[in-house]
């Protein structure tokens, strides 16, 4: 069984972090968004911005999935690396798998996330068609 050593998971730290900043970035755009749709709507209660405040929901919730899974993957990974340094190569690599498993999981989220996000951009360019024509 070959062994990792302490700059596998090292590698992956500045990785996860742009991650984790990126997802921070969404999830802000889409929080300003929500409160704008939610301050449109008490205005006027059109029921399809309280549909797209319903959908900007489910992305939030993708979102907090995503930061998660990727805070729970740099954890594991940090674990890991001090576990390398304690010469616990066996559990080191179990950290290190579960890293990488948990990132994996969190780019899925986010791949159904942007998914979700484009769909629903694509029906309101639709929708813009439809009220021009």
């Amino acid at each position: 069984m070959s062994s990792i050593g302490i700059t596998t998971p090292a590698l992956l730290f500045p990785a996860i972090s742009l991650l984790l900043l990126a997802y921070t970035n969404r999830f802000l755009v889409i929080a300003d968004l929500t409160r704008s749709l939610y301050k449109q709507y008490k205005e006027t209660e059109d029921g399809n911005m309280r549909a797209q405040i319903e959908h900007l929901k489910l992305r939030v919730k993708l979102i907090r999935h995503m930061q998660l899974w990727g805070v729970f993957s740099f954890i594991m990974c940090t674990l890991a690396m001090g576990l390398m340094l304690v010469k616990l190569e066996l559990f080191a690599n179990l950290s290190f798998g579960l890293s990488l498993v948990s990132l994996v999981v969190s780019l899925v989220i986010c791949f159904i996330e942007v998914y979700i996000s484009s769909y629903a951009l694509n029906k309101q360019i639709e929708n813009i068609g439809k009220h021009r024509g």
